[in-house]
């Protein structure tokens, strides 16, 4: 027998049967191992990537303003009265010339009465005071009155032709105040609840004083307001005067605005307006952009978000956005060598794009493959299989029949 196999004998029967089974364990997962690095390891962990798209982009600038009517209105009587009738509806939609109220009309029209029979009297007056003057012309010729009785028939002629005129306006402004006594929406819009209700007396006429009955707004267009810091205005302004017009007071520009339950910017307009002095206080100026609102969604008062070109259009390079890691401070991506070897490169983010894609400003060039699927697999240093988005998997290798 072969004294070694003695001794492990010996051993073993000395050790007992579980000792035995825990040196069998040992030299089955030995053997394993041997087998695995004679078949060299685990293959390499598989990762999607993506090149970067290259694209026409234009960075954009967003702010916070509110929505502002172009025309607020108002209503108030020019004359005074007691309030005969209401004609709308407490916020309700009105045109320019739509009939709001009326105040008792009965004591205007027996003024513009008066004033009419007062203006045939007088006009009256004036025939006979110049058929008298006309023969008083003939007799002072032929020396029958006297000159001084002939100037006072003038003067009486000239007296009676200043009362048809002083009546003549006398009857425009009563007919004024009696079509005063219907106020009519002076713009078209949106109008308020009333503020006197019918019955009560109201003041009229161009003192401070005078009785607000109702206030109207206009809808359609609407202006939206905004302030942006000195840094962006100089900016905006600098690519003015280089002919590249972005939110300059003289360019019509292009701007886009989301609601507060939005996620899109859908809602189209064009900047009308910058202010000519920066608010001392906060540093900022006001710009102003003018919006169409046919369906009366965008309310005076309310919150939006207004998004304005930032810069030319230029070619950038873009990346799925869920390829963006982020270390600390910085932003990176992941990326696949000519060795198949994962690496990390820094890069300086832009914009988020509507379909999911992020604007690269630096770090990448536009033939890098950007890993966009495996990202937990793909650690840095590491061999990595990587295959291209979209592209149809390889088929598996045919074993051959022997």
């Amino acid at each position: 027998m072969n004294p070694r196999r003695l001794v492990s004998s010996f051993f073993l029967i000395g050790r007992g049967p579980k000792f035995a089974m825990m040196l069998a364990l040992a030299t089955f997962v030995a053997s394993c191992g041997e087998r695995q690095q004679q078949g060299g390891g685990p293959p390499p962990p598989t990762v999607i990537f993506a090149k970067p798209v290259t694209r026409t982009v234009v960075d954009y600038d967003e702010y916070v303003g509110r929505f502002f009517a172009i025309n607020s209105v108002e209503v108030r009587a020019r004359v005074s009265g007691y309030l005969d009738k209401q004609h709308f509806k407490d916020g309700q939609l009105v045109k320019q010339g739509d009939l709001l109220f009326t105040i008792d009309r009965r004591p205007f029209q027996n003024t513009l009465d008066q004033a009419r029979a007062n203006l045939v009297q007088a006009q009256s007056n004036v025939a006979y005071t110049e058929s008298d003057y006309t023969r008083g012309q003939a007799l002072v010729r032929d020396k029958t009155i006297t000159d001084q009785t002939f100037e006072q028939r003038a003067q009486a002629f000239r007296n009676a032709k200043a009362s048809v005129t002083a009546n003549e306006a006398a009857v425009r402004q009563a007919e004024l105040d009696l079509e005063f006594t219907e106020l009519r929406a002076p713009v078209d819009g949106r109008i308020g609840d009333r503020r006197v209700s019918p019955g009560n007396l109201v003041t009229g006429g161009t003192s401070g004083n005078t009785t607000l009955l109702a206030t109207i707004v206009s809808t359609d267009p609407i202006y939206f307001e905004f302030t942006f810091d000195e840094g962006s205005y100089l900016r905006y302004e600098r690519l003015a005067k280089r002919g590249q017009d972005i939110a300059s007071r003289n360019a019509s520009v292009q701007v886009a605005l989301k609601l507060i339950d939005e996620s899109d910017f859908d809602h189209e307009g064009r900047m009308d307006f910058v202010d000519n002095v920066i608010d001392r206080a906060t540093g900022t100026i006001r710009g102003r952009a003018v919006f169409a609102n046919p369906n009366a969604m965008f309310t005076p008062g309310m919150f939006a978000r207004v998004r304005v070109p930032g810069s030319p259009p230029y070619e950038g390079l873009l990346v799925p956005d869920v390829a963006i890691g982020t270390e600390q401070a910085r932003r990176f991506v992941t990326v696949v060598d000519d060795q198949d070897t994962a690496r990390l490169k820094y890069v300086t983010l832009g914009q988020l794009t509507s379909d999911g894609l992020r604007v690269i400003k630096g770090g990448i060039g536009p033939d890098e493959r950007v890993v966009v699927n495996g990202l937990l697999q793909a650690r840095p240093g590491t061999k990595v299989h990587a295959e291209e988005q979209g592209a149809k998997p390889a088929a598996p290798a045919q074993q051959s029949k022997k």
